[in-house]
Parts: structure tokens; sequence; C-alpha cells
């Protein structure tokens, strides 16, 4: 069985896995809107590289009122023209990812840039999207909640604090929980590039002690102050950046502790 998140269409990794036959459990950012180390994605499609590195900066400093500024400066009454031409870029992205994982089978929730309907969408067969459900694989019963933490941007793929903790409590006990975010604590969702804290979940560190799953994967923040942590009986885990690696995170559900 292989974790593997923020693939961000990086297909030829991607396909590798998918070559394994391995089960795969895939939490979300399939799609690249904005690579912010590079400015490539959807964005710089549309509105080109000087734009989405500019916009990316902002972004990745946490100063929404400057993005918006840029925005409002390139597209001004155009937004939602623009934003249509950002979901068509998406949805073709979709398309490419869909074609690098037909042959396989796993099960797949949503990050923060991904639009959750046309993800559910495009999944060739072999795949189950699970956003809010419980599965049992391998003699583990895995519980599975997509999407990011909530911003100012409001994005597609976002979900509130109510809808998570609503999620978790349906779940029930389980013993491994996959999200795409991580529980709100500093080491797991602090980025040592940016040497920024992103939005952990407040919810899913509540649900860890409450629950106490034998294991908590994730991912979401690309470079990690800790990629491993223990919250009560639970070790967390971030799965890595897979756009950055090409490496998915092996689980043998036999020796999960």
């Amino acid at each position: 069985m292989l974790a593997l998140s923020d693939i961000h269409f990086a297909l030829e990794p991607l396909r590798r896995v998918v070559a394994s036959g391995e089960t795969l459990l895939i939490l979300g950012d399939l799609v690249n809107l904005t690579d912010y180390r590079t400015g490539e994605g959807a964005v710089a499609e549309v509105l080109g590289l000087d734009f989405s590195r500019a916009s990316a900066s902002a972004r990745g400093d946490g100063d929404y009122a400057r993005m918006r500024s840029l925005w409002l400066e390139r597209v001004g009454d155009r937004i939602d023209d623009i934003r249509l031409e950002i979901g068509r870029a998406i949805d073709r992205q979709y398309e490419k990812v869909a074609e690098a994982l037909t042959g396989g089978h796993g099960y797949v929730i949503h990050g923060n840039v991904d639009r959750p309907g046309s993800l559910r969408d495009s999944l060739p067969s072999g795949y189950e999207y699970v956003h809010g459900e419980a599965r049992e694989i391998e003699g583990l019963r895995f519980g599975f909640v997509g999407g990011g933490a909530a911003t100012p941007l409001q994005a597609e793929g976002e979900v509130s604090e109510e809808q998570l903790a609503s999620m978790l409590d349906d779940l029930g006990a389980v013993d491994v929980l996959c999200t795409h975010v991580p529980p709100a604590l500093d080491p797991l969702r602090t980025d040592v590039v940016t040497g920024r804290a992103e939005r952990g979940s407040d919810p899913i560190l509540r649900y860890l002690q409450a629950s106490a799953p034998r294991l908590h994967l994730f991912g979401d923040v690309h470079q990690p102050q800790a990629s491993t942590w223990r919250i009560g009986r639970t070790r967390c885990r971030n799965v890595g950046y897979f756009r950055a690696t090409g490496r998915p995170l092996r689980l043998d559900p036999a020796q999960i502790e």
C-alpha cells in the first residue's frame, strides 16, 4: 500500500507509482494551480509566469491583501472570465492525471487546490472518491476526510472547521485517519522554507486526542518542520511533497502499531 499527497500534476512519477500495482491512498492536490517554487501551473498558463510568481510570493508570505491587489490590477472586471479559463486549464490537467492513474486502484480525497466535483468525475475505474467516508482495507478501518483549511481565498477545495468536525464525528473510531491537512500542531504545520505556520486543523487535533487512531496520514505542508510526531497513541505522518520527490510512503498494514 502506497500513500501520496500533493502530486500537483507530476505525471511521470505518478505513472511509475501506478505501475507498481499496489493500492494507492491519494491524499489530495492532484493538480497544479501554482508551483510556489517556479510559478508554473494553471495560473501561469492563463495569466503568464511573471504574474503567477508574484501572486505566489504574496500567498507564500500570507499577504492576502497584496495578493488580491495583484489580481485586481491584472484582471480588473474580467475576474469571472479568468476563473473560468483557469477552471478549464485545471480540468485539462485532471484529464491527464486520469490517464496517468488508469490501470491502478485506490482511494482518493481532494486537497485545497482541487476542484472536488471535477476530481470525482475524472477518476478512472479502480478508484473511489472517499471524502467523509470510511473503508475496510487489508483488515484495518481507514477514515478519509479531504479538503484544505478555510482561508480568505474561499477556494472550492477548502472545508470549514464546522464541516470538518462534523465529518470526523460521523467517521467514528478508525485505525488510520487520512486527511489532506495536518492537525493544528506547530511542528507539523510549519513550513521551514517559507517560515510560515500553515493552517492546521483544530478539529483534527481534537479528534486525534479523543479517538486515538493508530496512525494519521496527511500532506499539504510541503517542507514541514517535522514529518512525524506523536499525539498520545497516534503516530502522525506527513506522506511527503510528491511533486518534488516523486516518492510515495509505503505502508504495511500488518506493521501499523
